[in-house]
C-alpha cells in the first residue's frame, strides 16, 4: 500500500514539480494552495506525511501546523521554507514539525528527508498503538554510521560527566536547552546507563499533543470514553512502564494535564480516560523544555509544585554557537551520515567552508548543522565540500566572534572608534540580512544612499552581494 503526501504551499509551479516526483518515487500525492484547501483535505483523507509552506497566504506556518496536528495527529509533518526563516521555522518543533527543508528544492535530498522522516513517525506511531516491542540498544560506543555522538568540548564533557553521575539514579531529571542541541540524545543517554536500559524508552513530543488529545496519548483510554475512541488503548506512561518516558517541550502541557502529571509521580497510577481502576505504574520522567519554566510560573502556566517534581538533577545543553569546539566534530559525523544515505564519499571541507561552519551562528544547533551538510554533500562534486555548496545566508552571515585554537574569544580592539566602527558594520551587516542582500532596500533600511553603502561595503571589507 503506497504511502500519502500532502503537499500545501502558494507556489503552483513548485506544487507541480513536488507533486509529479513524488509520485514516480511512488507515494500518492494531494495538494493544497491554500492552509484552509490543506485542512478540508486532511477531513476527509489520512496522509503519512505533510508537506507545508512556512509562509502561506492564509495563515502563518505555526497556525497551519497547529491545526494539522488537531486534524491528523499521527501524521509527520515537513515545514517548507527559505533558509532565511530557518531561525523562525526551527520553533515549528514546539508545535510538532519532525524536520523543515529549505529552498531551493533539491529531488535527492527531499527524497531522503521525506523517507526518514515517514519511518521514523511510523516507529513512534507503533510503539504508541504497542504494535511493536521497543529493543533498548547496547551499551557500547557509537558507530561513525551511527545517529549521535557527543561532543569534544568542556560543556559537552561536563554533560557526559552529568550523565554517567545522574544515569544509575532512579531521579527525575529536567533537560534544558534550545531547539535542535540534542536534549533527547541526552535522555536516551541517561536511560541507557540506568537499570532500566532494556526496558522500553519512551519519547513524546508534548509539543506534538493537541490538547483534547493529550490526555489519551499520555494516560490512555477506554474503548467508548469519547468520540473515535474505538477501542481500549494504553497510554505512553504504561507502554514506558519498567522504563523511562522523555516528555520533550513539558511547557507545552495545558494545566490539567499538568496536574494529572504531578498525581502520577506522586502515587504512582494511572487511570485510563473513561476508566475506573487504578494502574500500577513504575516509569522514571526525564523532562525537557526550550522554555523558562520558572518565568511560566510567575505567568500561572506552569505548576510550580510539578516543576520541582521533574527538577531534582537539572541539565543545561548549551547551543552549538557557544561550544565552538563541537562544530566540526558534528559536522564530521553527520558528513558520514550524508555520504552513507545520498551514495556519496565526500572526505571533508575546504578550509572556507570550516571558516563559515565555525563563525556562524547556528540558530537552528545540531539539526541546522545536519541540514546544511547533507545539502553540501548532495552539491558536491569533488573530494572536499567548499563554500559554493553553502547556502547565501551563511556565507554572508553575521559572524560571531573568532576564537583561538584555546577555545577563548581572541583579544579584541576595545577602543571607542573600534566599537564604534565595529558597531557601524554589524548595523550594515543587520540590514543587508532583513532585505536579504538587497543593496537598494538595505540603503533605505539604514537610511543612506546606495553610493555610501557600496563606500561602506568596501571599508569594511564586506565582500560584494
Amino acid at each position: 500500500m503506497s504511502q500519502k503526501i500532502l503537499v500545501i504551499d502558494d507556489d503552483q509551479d513548485l506544487c507541480k514539480v513536488l507533486s509529479n516526483f513524488l509520485k514516480k518515487s511512488n507515494y500518492e500525492v494531494d495538494v493544497a494552495y491554500k492552509a484552509e484547501d490543506g485542512l478540508k483535505l486532511l477531513r476527509s483523507n489520512e496522509y503519512d506525511l505533510i508537506l507545508c509552506d512556512y509562509r502561506l497566504p492564509d495563515m502563518t506556518g505555526v497556525d497551519a501546523l497547529q491545526r494539522i496536528k488537531v486534524l491528523s495527529p499521527s501524521a509527520a509533518v515537513i515545514i517548507i521554507t527559505g533558509y532565511s526563516d530557518v531561525q523562525t521555522a526551527v520553533e515549528t518543533f514546539r508545535y510538532g514539525a519532525n524536520d523543515y527543508v529549505t529552498k531551493p528544492l533539491y529531488p535527492d535530498e527531499l527524497l531522503v528527508t521525506v523517507k526518514e522522516t515517514i519511518q521514523k513517525n511510523q516507529e513512534k506511531n507503533d510503539i504508541r498503538a504497542g504494535k511493536t516491542p521497543v529493543k533498548s540498544e547496547k551499551k557500547q560506543e557509537a558507530p561513525a554510521t551511527s545517529k549521535f555522538i557527543h561532543g569534544s568540548s568542556k560543556a559537552s564533557l561536563k554533560v557526559l560527566e552529568h550523565i554517567d553521575l545522574i544515569g544509575p539514579t532512579d531521579m527525575s531529571v529536567l533537560v534544558i536547552g534550545e531547539t535542535g542541541t540534542g536534549k533527547e540524545f541526552v535522555s536516551n543517554s541517561i536511560h541507557q546507563k540506568s537499570d532500566r536500559a532494556g526496558k522500553p524508552f519512551i519519547a513524546i513530543d508534548c509539543g506534538a499533543l493537541p490538547k483534547e488529545l493529550a490526555g489519551s496519548e499520555l494516560f490512555g483510554h477506554m474503548k467508548g470514553s469519547f468520540t473515535g475512541a474505538i477501542s481500549d488503548k494504553p497510554g505512553s506512561f504504561e507502554l514506558a512502564n519498567g522504563g523511562t518516558i522523555f516528555l520533550d517541550e513539558i511547557g507545552n502541557l495545558s494545566y490539567e494535564n499538568q496536574v494529572k502529571l504531578l498525581r502520577v509521580i506522586q502515587e504512582r497510577k494511572i487511570k485510563r480516560i473513561g476508566g475506573q481502576k487504578d494502574i500500577d505504574i513504575d516509569v522514571r520522567i526525564i523532562a525537557a523544555t526550550n522554555e523558562n519554566l520558572t518565568e511560566a510560573i510567575k505567568e500561572g502556566e506552569f505548576r510550580e509544585d510539578l516543576y520541582h517534581r521533574i527538577n531534582e538533577f537539572k541539565i543545561n545543553l548549551l547551543p552549538l554557537r557557544d561550544r565552538k569546539n563541537d562544530i566540526m566534530t558534528f559536522a564530521e559525523h553527520f558528513l558520514g551520515l550524508s555520504n552513507t544515505a545520498l551514495k556519496k564519499e565526500v572526505k571533508g571541507f575546504s578550509d572556507e567552508v570550516i571558516n563559515h561552519f565555525l563563525t556562524y551562528q547556528w540558530y537552528g544547533n545540531l539539526r541546522e548543522l545536519n541540514n546544511v551538510v547533507k545539502r553540501a554533500v548532495l552539491l558536491t562534486s569533488g573530494d572536499l565540500v567548499q563554500s559554493s555548496a553553502l547556502p547565501d545566508e551563511i556565507i554572508h552571515a553575521r559572524r560571531v566572534p573568532a576564537q583561538s585554537v584555546s577555545g577563548e574569544p581572541k583579544e579584541e580592539n576595545l577602543t571607542l572608534k573600534a566599537a564604534s566602527e565595529e558597531a557601524e558594520k554589524e548595523a550594515i551587516l543587520n540590514a543587508l540580512e532583513a532585505s536579504r542582500y538587497n543593496k537598494s532596500k538595505a540603503a533605505e533600511l539604514l537610511e543612506i544612499d546606495r553610493k555610501t553603502l557600496y563606500n561602506k561595503l568596501k571599508q569594511y571589507n564586506i565582500q560584494d552581494y
